[in-house]
């Protein structure tokens, strides 16, 4: 799905602290996980979980995805207003005091503030409620900014397709690497281990979409 890009008056900027860490921990207190059980699953210390749900610690964009593949949510379930403790249906009221229904049946979110994670990658939804096996939205990477810490790949489910929107990414796979400029698009298993990297000096932006139909 974000302190790098400040040119364009629809950023605004929030700090993970305010915003993440608590939705986390409501997501793992209503699924009824304690702090233990999850820091385990994902290869952490309570003590570091603990960290990044009261906000003194960001994590990395492979951190968060860790945590919420735990809780068996999808990443925007941790950067929405509104806190999700299952995957809603799409008549869910779930957007909070940003989102409306002028319509019956049709949603309109105002602008809201990004997630800045620890790595300095930003997140933004592009869809006013959460959809069923959906996750739709934008990744700012800076200049030097990866998905994940060094020697550190993501793994999780469903499907991503990405487009870039602005700049030049690096795609890292255990069995090679491919680049994809402005305009280009990519697609791959989720499940595939994969590093996302902004080598170059321009801030690069990117669309993705990850489809996981096992509840859809």
């Amino acid at each position: 799905m974000l302190g790098p890009v400040t040119e364009s008056p629809r950023t605004l900027q929030t700090s993970l602290p305010e915003a993440v860490g608590p939705r986390l921990r409501a997501l793992r207190t209503g699924a009824g996980r304690s702090l233990t059980s999850v820091a385990r699953e994902i290869g952490i210390s309570a003590s570091a979980l603990s960290q990044i749900e009261v906000g003194t610690r960001q994590p990395s964009v492979k951190r968060l995805i860790d945590i919420v593949g735990a809780l068996g949510v999808p990443v925007s379930a941790a950067l929405d207003d509104a806190v999700f403790t299952r995957r809603p249906s799409c008549s869910d009221d779930a957007g909070g005091a940003e989102t409306s229904q002028p319509l019956p049946g049709v949603q309109v979110a105002l602008p809201s503030a990004d997630a800045q994670l620890g790595d300095g990658v930003t997140y933004r939804r592009l869809t006013p409620v959460a959809l069923p096996g959906l996750d739709l939205f934008e990744s700012t990477y800076p200049p030097g900014s990866s998905s994940a810490p060094d020697g550190e790949m993501l793994t999780h489910h469903g499907h991503d397709t990405g487009c870039i929107v602005r700049g030049r990414l690096t795609f890292r796979f255990p069995d090679g690497a491919v680049e994809v400029p402005a305009g280009g698009t990519i697609s791959f298993p989720a499940g595939r281990p994969h590093r996302v990297e902004n080598g170059t000096g321009e801030v690069a932006v990117a669309i993705w979409a990850t489809v996981d139909l096992r509840e859809g």
